[in-house]
């Protein structure tokens, strides 16, 4: 079933892989392999092109930071500095399209090249501040459903199989496991959401989901 959205603010994938082919490598990660390590070299590009991908940060403390969950037609390693700030963790077995820095430099030339990567960047940097209002700004409850809905859209479906646990998505929202469970039973009590297992969801009422999470 096709959510209940207007196509005009459905998110769509930055048109990158055709140009990304012509320079790049796909490699294949298996689940919980690492991508990329925090604070390496970035002289890397990374595009999605199957399964999904995790990004996060330790902190000095020990205590994990987890930046944003990725899929097919996104991007990864769009670094200012010269090092990723995150490490990136395949969440599920998956293909990913690799490409040298130096590579896409050469194509910089390109106003469809530099028309792809200024999207990418514009979307990751749009992503960031959504990510930091939620976690400012609102209640556990509507961080859930905000998590839940996002995640929807960019599959595309009212029905949807996580490929993150539980404890990804506190880590996430800045929230403990017990709370983002107690959550999750307030949305299936509401009707809002139906969960078949921990991992699989259907969005039952969508209209409210969204007044949740606006």
């Amino acid at each position: 079933m096709t959510l209940a959205y207007s196509p005009d603010t459905a998110p769509t994938a930055p048109p990158i892989d055709n140009l990304m082919d012509r320079v790049g490598l796909r490699m294949t990660f298996a689940k919980g392999e690492e991508i990329f390590g925090q604070d390496e070299e970035a002289d890397m590009i990374h595009s999605v092109v199957s399964g999904a991908v995790r990004t996060t940060r330790l902190l000095s403390d020990g205590r994990r930071q987890i930046g944003d969950f990725y899929y097919p037609g996104d991007i990864i390693g769009l670094e200012i500095g010269d090092i990723y700030r995150f490490s990136a963790e395949a969440l599920s077995d998956c293909v990913v399209r690799v490409v040298k820095r130096s590579s896409l430099n050469a194509l910089s030339g390109e106003g469809s090249l530099d028309r792809t990567l200024w999207e990418a960047t514009r979307r990751e940097l749009e992503r960031t501040q959504e990510h930091l209002l939620m976690l400012g700004r609102k209640s556990a409850c509507e961080k859930v459903a905000s998590f839940l809905m996002d995640v929807a859209h960019r599959v595309g479906s009212e029905d949807v199989s996580l490929p993150m646990g539980r404890q990804d998505m506190a880590d996430y929202l800045g929230l403990t496991i017990e709370t983002v469970s107690r959550m999750v039973t307030q949305l299936q009590g509401s009707r809002i959401v139906e969960f078949a297992t921990s991992r699989q969801f259907r969005v039952t009422r969508w209209p409210a989901l969204e007044r949740l999470a606006a």
